[in-house]
Protein backbone atom coordinates (compact mmCIF):
# COMPACT_ATOMS: atom_id res chain seq x y z
CA UNK A 1 0.00 0.00 0.00
CA UNK A 2 1.50 3.23 -1.16
CA UNK A 3 0.44 6.72 1.30
CA UNK A 4 0.76 9.67 -0.39
CA UNK A 5 3.39 12.17 1.78
CA UNK A 6 2.35 15.81 1.76
CA UNK A 7 5.81 17.34 3.21
CA UNK A 8 5.16 19.46 6.37
CA UNK A 9 8.29 21.32 6.19
CA UNK A 10 7.89 24.50 4.13
CA UNK A 11 5.78 26.48 7.31
CA UNK A 12 5.69 30.02 8.60
CA UNK A 13 6.22 28.67 12.23
CA UNK A 14 9.55 26.63 11.03
CA UNK A 15 13.06 28.96 11.55
CA UNK A 16 14.67 28.92 7.55
CA UNK A 17 11.14 28.96 5.65
CA UNK A 18 9.40 31.12 8.25
CA UNK A 19 11.68 33.82 7.88
CA UNK A 20 11.88 33.47 4.52
CA UNK A 21 8.27 33.65 3.84
CA UNK A 22 8.41 37.30 6.05
CA UNK A 23 11.20 38.54 3.71
CA UNK A 24 10.46 37.05 0.64
CA UNK A 25 13.30 35.53 0.03
CA UNK A 26 12.91 32.38 -1.94
CA UNK A 27 16.15 30.97 -1.48
CA UNK A 28 15.40 28.53 2.03
CA UNK A 29 12.45 27.47 0.26
CA UNK A 30 13.80 26.53 -2.78
CA UNK A 31 16.26 24.73 -0.74
CA UNK A 32 13.33 22.82 1.09
CA UNK A 33 11.17 21.92 -1.72
CA UNK A 34 13.89 20.40 -3.23
CA UNK A 35 15.21 18.48 -0.17
CA UNK A 36 11.58 17.29 0.87
CA UNK A 37 11.29 16.09 -2.95
CA UNK A 38 14.41 14.02 -2.76
CA UNK A 39 13.02 12.47 0.37
CA UNK A 40 9.90 11.39 -1.27
CA UNK A 41 7.27 14.02 -0.43
CA UNK A 42 4.44 13.30 -3.44
CA UNK A 43 2.70 16.93 -2.44
CA UNK A 44 5.07 19.99 -0.72
CA UNK A 45 2.43 21.56 1.72
CA UNK A 46 2.79 25.45 1.83
CA UNK A 47 1.58 26.40 5.46
CA UNK A 48 1.80 30.16 5.50
CA UNK A 49 -0.76 29.84 8.97
CA UNK A 50 -3.28 32.85 9.26
CA UNK A 51 -1.96 35.29 7.18
CA UNK A 52 -4.15 37.69 8.38
CA UNK A 53 -2.21 40.99 7.14
CA UNK A 54 -0.55 40.06 3.60
CA UNK A 55 -1.74 36.37 3.03
CA UNK A 56 -3.90 37.20 -0.38
CA UNK A 57 0.53 38.09 -1.27
CA UNK A 58 2.59 35.68 0.18
CA UNK A 59 0.31 32.80 -0.81
CA UNK A 60 0.66 33.50 -4.47
CA UNK A 61 4.36 34.22 -4.61
CA UNK A 62 5.21 30.99 -2.17
CA UNK A 63 3.11 29.17 -5.29
CA UNK A 64 4.75 30.40 -7.91
CA UNK A 65 8.44 30.22 -6.45
CA UNK A 66 7.40 26.19 -6.19
CA UNK A 67 5.93 25.51 -9.45
CA UNK A 68 8.77 27.20 -11.55
CA UNK A 69 11.32 24.93 -9.32
CA UNK A 70 9.56 21.75 -9.24
CA UNK A 71 6.74 19.57 -10.85
CA UNK A 72 5.83 18.36 -6.78
CA UNK A 73 2.17 19.40 -6.96
CA UNK A 74 1.79 21.65 -4.02
CA UNK A 75 -0.82 21.30 -1.03
CA UNK A 76 -2.18 25.63 -0.33
CA UNK A 77 -2.50 25.64 3.61
CA UNK A 78 -3.86 28.50 5.57
CA UNK A 79 -6.87 29.51 7.27
CA UNK A 80 -7.25 32.42 5.07
CA UNK A 81 -9.66 31.97 2.79
CA UNK A 82 -8.76 34.98 0.80
CA UNK A 83 -5.35 33.63 0.36
CA UNK A 84 -6.16 30.26 -0.40
CA UNK A 85 -8.27 31.70 -3.45
CA UNK A 86 -5.09 33.97 -4.71
CA UNK A 87 -3.54 31.29 -4.39
CA UNK A 88 -5.30 28.83 -6.24
CA UNK A 89 -5.84 31.28 -8.73
CA UNK A 90 -2.25 32.54 -9.44
CA UNK A 91 -1.14 28.79 -9.95
CA UNK A 92 -0.31 27.40 -13.07
CA UNK A 93 -1.69 24.27 -12.61
CA UNK A 94 -4.68 24.17 -10.32
CA UNK A 95 -6.06 20.58 -10.78
CA UNK A 96 -2.37 18.98 -9.36
CA UNK A 97 -2.91 20.45 -6.46
CA UNK A 98 -4.70 20.84 -2.99
CA UNK A 99 -6.74 23.06 -1.83
CA UNK A 100 -6.39 22.91 2.74
CA UNK A 101 -9.09 23.35 3.71
CA UNK A 102 -12.57 23.57 3.52
CA UNK A 103 -14.73 22.87 7.04
CA UNK A 104 -18.35 22.96 7.36
CA UNK A 105 -18.34 26.90 7.91
CA UNK A 106 -20.64 28.76 6.29
CA UNK A 107 -18.50 31.99 5.19
CA UNK A 108 -15.63 29.06 4.31
CA UNK A 109 -18.13 26.97 2.32
CA UNK A 110 -19.70 29.69 0.55
CA UNK A 111 -15.94 31.41 -0.15
CA UNK A 112 -13.98 28.66 -1.24
CA UNK A 113 -16.40 26.05 -2.83
CA UNK A 114 -17.23 28.13 -6.00
CA UNK A 115 -13.27 28.23 -6.56
CA UNK A 116 -12.61 24.82 -5.95
CA UNK A 117 -14.91 23.72 -8.42
CA UNK A 118 -13.87 25.92 -11.03
CA UNK A 119 -10.17 25.28 -10.50
CA UNK A 120 -10.57 21.63 -10.81
CA UNK A 121 -7.68 21.00 -7.47
CA UNK A 122 -8.07 18.80 -4.68
CA UNK A 123 -9.89 19.77 -1.59
CA UNK A 124 -9.68 18.78 1.93
CA UNK A 125 -12.90 18.47 3.29
CA UNK A 126 -11.82 18.96 7.00
CA UNK A 127 -14.35 17.89 9.85
CA UNK A 128 -14.72 20.74 11.24
CA UNK A 129 -18.18 22.49 12.05
CA UNK A 130 -19.63 25.37 13.76
CA UNK A 131 -19.73 23.90 17.16
CA UNK A 132 -15.93 22.66 16.49
CA UNK A 133 -14.56 19.04 15.97
CA UNK A 134 -16.84 16.10 16.15
CA UNK A 135 -17.10 13.86 19.37
CA UNK A 136 -17.44 10.53 17.64
CA UNK A 137 -17.25 8.52 14.39
CA UNK A 138 -21.27 8.91 13.95
CA UNK A 139 -20.90 12.70 14.23
CA UNK A 140 -17.65 12.67 11.48
CA UNK A 141 -19.43 10.31 9.70
CA UNK A 142 -22.44 12.92 9.42
CA UNK A 143 -20.45 15.76 9.04
CA UNK A 144 -18.91 14.22 5.82
CA UNK A 145 -22.12 13.54 4.12
CA UNK A 146 -22.97 17.05 4.60
CA UNK A 147 -20.02 18.64 3.16
CA UNK A 148 -19.44 16.00 0.34
CA UNK A 149 -23.28 16.99 -0.58
CA UNK A 150 -22.11 20.49 -1.15
CA UNK A 151 -18.70 20.11 -2.72
CA UNK A 152 -20.52 17.36 -5.47
CA UNK A 153 -23.11 19.91 -6.10
CA UNK A 154 -20.92 22.09 -6.91
CA UNK A 155 -19.49 19.88 -9.29
CA UNK A 156 -16.37 18.79 -7.28
CA UNK A 157 -16.53 14.58 -7.68
CA UNK A 158 -15.45 12.71 -4.86
CA UNK A 159 -12.21 11.63 -6.33
CA UNK A 160 -11.20 14.79 -5.91
CA UNK A 161 -12.11 14.95 -2.11
CA UNK A 162 -9.86 14.34 0.50
CA UNK A 163 -11.48 13.63 3.99
CA UNK A 164 -10.08 14.84 7.15
CA UNK A 165 -11.54 13.41 10.34
CA UNK A 166 -8.80 15.33 12.14
CA UNK A 167 -6.29 13.41 14.17
CA UNK A 168 -6.43 13.95 17.76
CA UNK A 169 -3.11 13.74 20.54
CA UNK A 170 -2.93 10.75 22.20
CA UNK A 171 -2.10 13.02 25.78
CA UNK A 172 -6.37 13.49 25.18
CA UNK A 173 -6.64 9.66 25.57
CA UNK A 174 -7.44 6.55 22.84
CA UNK A 175 -11.07 7.03 22.77
CA UNK A 176 -10.82 10.15 19.99
CA UNK A 177 -7.39 8.07 18.32
CA UNK A 178 -9.81 5.33 17.84
CA UNK A 179 -12.90 7.19 16.91
CA UNK A 180 -11.21 8.75 14.05
CA UNK A 181 -10.25 5.20 13.20
CA UNK A 182 -13.98 3.67 13.40
CA UNK A 183 -14.74 6.63 10.87
CA UNK A 184 -11.85 5.72 8.53
CA UNK A 185 -13.23 2.44 8.60
CA UNK A 186 -16.99 3.73 7.73
CA UNK A 187 -15.70 6.23 5.00
CA UNK A 188 -16.02 4.17 1.72
CA UNK A 189 -19.34 3.39 2.19
CA UNK A 190 -20.12 7.06 3.51
CA UNK A 191 -18.27 8.24 0.22
CA UNK A 192 -17.35 6.19 -2.47
CA UNK A 193 -14.24 7.42 -4.48
CA UNK A 194 -13.36 9.61 -1.86
CA UNK A 195 -9.40 9.86 -0.87
CA UNK A 196 -8.47 10.81 2.65
CA UNK A 197 -5.83 12.99 4.41
CA UNK A 198 -4.92 13.66 8.21
CA UNK A 199 -2.21 15.90 10.18
CA UNK A 200 -0.30 12.65 10.98
CA UNK A 201 1.78 14.78 13.79
CA UNK A 202 -1.33 16.01 15.83
CA UNK A 203 -1.75 12.52 17.29
CA UNK A 204 1.86 13.55 19.50
CA UNK A 205 1.36 17.03 19.64
CA UNK A 206 1.99 17.64 22.91
CA UNK A 207 4.48 15.12 23.72
CA UNK A 208 8.30 14.60 24.12
CA UNK A 209 9.90 16.08 20.42
CA UNK A 210 11.94 12.66 21.09
CA UNK A 211 8.95 10.16 21.35
CA UNK A 212 6.58 11.95 18.89
CA UNK A 213 8.09 9.53 15.72
CA UNK A 214 6.96 6.66 17.31
CA UNK A 215 3.55 8.19 17.71
CA UNK A 216 3.50 9.07 14.10
CA UNK A 217 4.93 6.26 12.63
CA UNK A 218 2.72 3.64 14.16
CA UNK A 219 -0.52 6.02 14.10
CA UNK A 220 0.32 6.12 10.14
CA UNK A 221 0.71 2.07 10.06
CA UNK A 222 -3.18 2.14 11.94
CA UNK A 223 -4.83 4.56 9.60
CA UNK A 224 -3.12 2.24 6.86
CA UNK A 225 -5.80 -0.42 7.68
CA UNK A 226 -8.04 1.52 6.10
CA UNK A 227 -6.53 2.30 2.93
CA UNK A 228 -5.53 5.80 4.05
CA UNK A 229 -4.70 8.26 0.75
CA UNK A 230 -2.08 10.60 1.94
CA UNK A 231 -1.02 12.09 5.55
CA UNK A 232 0.82 15.65 5.94
CA UNK A 233 3.99 14.04 6.95
CA UNK A 234 7.57 15.24 8.19
CA UNK A 235 9.45 13.65 5.24
CA UNK A 236 13.10 14.29 6.91
CA UNK A 237 11.88 10.99 8.90
CA UNK A 238 12.72 8.69 6.56
CA UNK A 239 11.47 5.29 8.02
CA UNK A 240 8.00 7.77 8.18
CA UNK A 241 8.26 7.97 4.16
CA UNK A 242 9.63 3.66 3.81
CA UNK A 243 6.28 2.95 6.20
CA UNK A 244 4.22 5.56 3.72
CA UNK A 245 5.10 3.80 0.32
CA UNK A 246 5.22 0.51 1.16
CA UNK A 247 8.84 -0.30 1.98
CA UNK A 248 7.91 -1.69 5.58
CA UNK A 249 5.21 -4.42 5.05
CA UNK A 250 6.20 -6.26 7.94
CA UNK A 251 5.87 -3.15 10.61
CA UNK A 252 2.51 -2.62 8.85
CA UNK A 253 1.55 -6.40 9.37
CA UNK A 254 2.25 -5.99 12.54
CA UNK A 255 0.43 -2.91 13.47
CA UNK A 256 -2.81 -4.46 12.07
CA UNK A 257 -2.14 -8.07 13.97
CA UNK A 258 -2.12 -5.95 17.48
CA UNK A 259 -5.81 -3.78 15.89
CA UNK A 260 -7.11 -7.24 15.42
CA UNK A 261 -6.42 -8.50 18.52
CA UNK A 262 -3.85 -11.19 16.94
CA UNK A 263 -0.75 -10.46 19.22
CA UNK A 264 2.54 -11.53 19.18
CA UNK A 265 4.66 -12.66 22.04
CA UNK A 266 6.84 -9.35 22.76
CA UNK A 267 9.69 -11.80 23.69
CA UNK A 268 9.66 -13.10 19.72
CA UNK A 269 10.31 -9.44 18.68
CA UNK A 270 13.26 -6.83 18.07
CA UNK A 271 13.89 -3.53 19.09
CA UNK A 272 12.16 -2.15 15.85
CA UNK A 273 9.46 -4.25 16.35
CA UNK A 274 9.04 -3.78 19.74
CA UNK A 275 8.35 0.33 19.56
CA UNK A 276 5.64 -0.44 17.13
CA UNK A 277 4.06 -2.60 19.69
CA UNK A 278 4.14 -1.40 22.11
CA UNK A 279 3.08 2.44 20.17
CA UNK A 280 0.15 0.58 18.39
CA UNK A 281 -1.26 -1.12 22.25
CA UNK A 282 -0.91 2.91 23.82
CA UNK A 283 -2.51 4.18 20.83
CA UNK A 284 -5.57 1.53 21.07
CA UNK A 285 -6.08 2.11 25.04
CA UNK A 286 -4.84 -1.39 25.48
CA UNK A 287 -2.00 0.19 27.52
CA UNK A 288 -2.07 3.89 29.63
CA UNK A 289 -0.16 6.46 27.89
CA UNK A 290 2.88 7.93 29.79
CA UNK A 291 5.70 9.12 28.43
CA UNK A 292 8.00 6.16 29.21
CA UNK A 293 5.57 3.71 27.12
CA UNK A 294 8.70 2.28 25.34
CA UNK A 295 10.38 1.55 28.84
CA UNK A 296 7.61 -0.21 30.39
Amino acid sequence: MYVHCIAESINIMGKRTGDAMRSRNPGPIVEMAHEETADGGDFLDLNIGPARKDGTDLMPWIVQVCEEITDCPLSLDTTNADALIAGIRAAKHPERHIMNSISLQPERMEKLIPVAAEAGCYVVALLWGVDGMPRDSNERAAMTVELLMALNEAGIPNEKILVDPIGTPITLGADQVLSGLEFMAMLPEIAPGAKSTVGLSNVSNGVEHHLRCYLDRAYLAMLMKYGQWSAIVNTYDQELVKLAHGELPHLVKLVHDIMEDNDPDPSTLDEKELEYYKTTRVLMGKTIFSESWLEL
